[in-house]
C-alpha cells in the first residue's frame, strides 16, 4: 500500500509541473456556472448570444425544436483514485485501502412551454474497495434524478429566480443554503437523491422553497434504488438576497422510524430552525449560520443545537490573489448519556466532503477550528492549504462520521482532543470541460482517539479527473 502511495505521489508532482507548463486561457465567452445539479442552469442565452464555434459543447446546451420547445443535454465523466493509510486512525475493517471510483451521469433537460421534463441517469462503479463496496461506492446503472415540473405565474421560463411558482414531482438532488442539512452528497461515489414533491416560489429578489421528500436509497445493483421506507423529510427554506448579501431562514422537520443513537434506538422526529447570513463586501465574504433542534427520539425530548462561522479575505492585488478563511464550528453532543434528554445534533443530509477532501469527522459532538487559504497559481491552475483541529463538544458524547454515524464511544476518556488535520490541494482546469485535480492529506489522532483505540495518522492521497458540460 504503502509503494502504491508513493507512486500516486509521483504522479501528482508530475501533474503539477505540466499543469503549470500547459495552462490554457480561457474562452472568451463565459457560459453559466455548471451546477451539481445540473437543471438550475439557465441556458436560454444560447439562443442568439453564442457563436457555436467557441466551444464545441455549446451545441448540446441549447437545441432548439419548435418556437416554445428547446433541449439541453450535458454529461459529467468522473474517475477518482483514493489511496487510504491507517483509515479510522488504523481501527476500521481495511485500515489500508486503495480503490478507484468511476462514474458517468449524462442528462436531458426538455422544456416545452411551462412544462420540463428532467432525466438523469448515472452508471457507478468501484475498483478495489476493501472489504466490500458500499452503495454509496456503487450503484451500477441507476436513476439519479428523474422529475417534472410545470411552471405557474406570469414567467414561463426555466430561471428559478423569475416572478412565479414552480411545482415539481419526481426524483431529485437537493442543495439547500450551505448544505449543512439537506446538500448532495457529490464529492462521494453515489449522490444523494430525493424522491418527493418540492414548489418553488419567486418573487421581488426572495425564493421559498417547500418539499416534502424521502431520501433514495442506493442499492448496489442495477435499477435497485428505492426510496427509504424508514426516513421523511419536510421543509421551507427561505432566501432574501440583494445579490451582495442574502439570509436564510428555514424550517426543516425529519422523521426516522428506525433511529440509533447509542445506547438507545427508536423513533425520532426532529424539528430544525435555522438562519444563515451570507454575502460580500469588497474584499470580504461570511456565512454564518445558526440551527436550533428539538423533539422526540425513544420517549425522550431533543434539545441540540449547532454555530457555524466562516469569515474570509482577498488580497486580489497580492501575488497569487490569495483568498484566506477562517472557520469555527460548534455542535453539540449528549451531555447525560443516562437520561432520557438527546442532546447529539443530527447534521441529517449534509454534503459529503464536509471538512475537506479527508473527512473521518462529521458535524456532531465537535468544537472546529478550520483556517485555509486558496490561491491562483495560473489562470488555469489553482491550489489551497488548509488546516483543522478538533475537539469534542461534550465528554460523555463519542465522535462521529458525516453520516452521523458512531464511530468512537465515549468509554472512559476525559480527554476532549479529537485530533489535528493539514491538507494541500492542486487543481487544473485543462479545458473548459476537464478538471485534473489532487489532495494531499494527513489526520494525526489526539489524545481522545488515543484513550479509545488505535491511534495511527490517517493519511489520503486523491486523484481526480472530471469531465463536465
Amino acid at each position: 500500500m504503502k509503494t502504491g502511495v508513493r507512486r500516486l505521489a509521483l504522479l501528482a508532482v508530475a501533474l503539477t509541473g505540466r499543469a503549470q507548463a500547459q495552462a490554457q486561457a480561457t474562452e472568451a465567452w463565459q457560459p453559466p456556472t455548471l451546477t451539481i445539479t445540473r437543471y438550475d442552469e439557465d441556458w436560454r442565452a444560447d439562443a442568439d448570444a453564442i457563436d457555436r464555434a467557441t466551444s464545441w459543447t455549446n451545441r448540446f446546451k441549447y437545441i432548439p425544436i419548435s418556437p416554445d420547445a428547446y433541449l439541453t443535454t450535458g454529461i459529467e465523466l468522473r474517475a477518482r483514485n483514493e489511496a487510504y493509510e491507517d483509515t479510522l486512525w488504523g481501527g476500521g475493517p481495511a485500515p489500508d485501502d486503495g480503490y478507484l471510483w468511476l462514474r458517468a451521469v449524462p442528462y436531458a433537460d426538455l422544456h416545452v412551454g411551462r412544462v420540463r421534463g428532467f432525466v438523469q441517469p448515472i452508471a457507478a462503479y468501484a475498483v478495489g474497495v476493501s472489504p466490500s463496496a458500499s452503495p454509496v461506492d456503487q450503484t451500477r446503472v441507476d436513476l439519479l434524478q428523474g422529475f417534472v415540473d410545470v411552471r405557474l405565474g406570469a414567467a414561463a421560463t426555466n430561471a428559478v429566480d423569475d416572478t412565479g411558482v414552480t411545482m415539481r414531482a419526481g426524483r431529485q438532488m437537493i442543495s439547500l443554503g450551505s448544505e449543512r442539512l439537506i446538500g448532495t452528497r457529490y464529492g462521494p461515489n453515489v449522490p444523494l437523491a430525493f424522491d418527493g414533491l418540492r414548489s418553488l416560489i419567486s418573487l421581488n429578489g426572495a425564493t421559498v422553497s417547500l418539499l416534502a421528500v424521502r431520501p433514495v436509497r442506493p442499492g448496489s445493483g442495477t435499477l435497485d434504488d428505492r426510496r427509504s421506507r424508514s426516513k421523511s423529510l419536510w421543509a421551507a427554506y427561505a432566501t432574501i438576497g440583494n445579490g451582495d448579501a442574502g439570509l436564510d431562514l428555514y424550517y426543516i422537520g425529519y422523521r426516522n422510524t428506525a433511529a440509533v443513537f447509542s445506547p438507545r434506538a427508536g423513533r425520532e422526529v426532529r424539528h430544525s430552525i435555522g438562519a444563515r447570513s451570507f454575502g460580500t463586501a469588497a474584499d470580504w465574504h461570511w456565512n454564518v449560520e445558526g440551527i436550533a433542534q428539538f423533539g422526540r427520539f425513544a420517549g425522550g425530548p431533543i434539545a441540540a443545537w449547532t454555530l457555524g462561522t466562516e469569515v474570509g479575505r482577498r488580497f486580489p492585488d497580492a501575488p497569487l490573489a490569495p483568498d484566506a478563511v477562517l472557520r469555527f464550528n460548534v455542535v453539540s453532543g449528549d451531555r447525560h448519556r443516562d437520561d432520557d434528554r438527546l442532546g447529539t445534533f443530527n447534521a441529517l443530509f449534509p454534503k459529503g466532503k464536509y471538512f475537506g477532501e479527508l473527512s473521518p469527522v462529521g458535524p456532531t459532538n465537535i468544537v472546529s477550528v478550520n483556517p485555509r487559504v486558496a490561491m491562483t497559481l495560473t489562470r488555469t491552475v489553482s491550489a489551497s492549504i488548509a488546516g483543522a483541529a478538533y475537539w469534542r463538544y461534550s465528554l460523555s458524547d463519542g465522535v462521529y462520521d458525516i453520516p452521523g454515524n458512531l464511530i468512537r464511544a465515549p468509554g472512559t476518556s476525559r480527554a476532549r482532543f479529537i485530533g489535528k488535520e493539514a491538507e494541500a490541494t492542486l487543481a487544473w482546469q485543462a479545458t473548459p470541460e476537464l478538471e485534473l485535480s489532487t489532495s494531499l492529506s494527513a489526520f494525526p489522532p489526539g489524545q481522545f482517539i488515543r484513550d479509545t483505540g488505535s491511534g495511527k495518522t490517517i493519511t489520503m492521497l486523491g486523484l481526480e479527473s472530471n469531465f463536465r458540460f
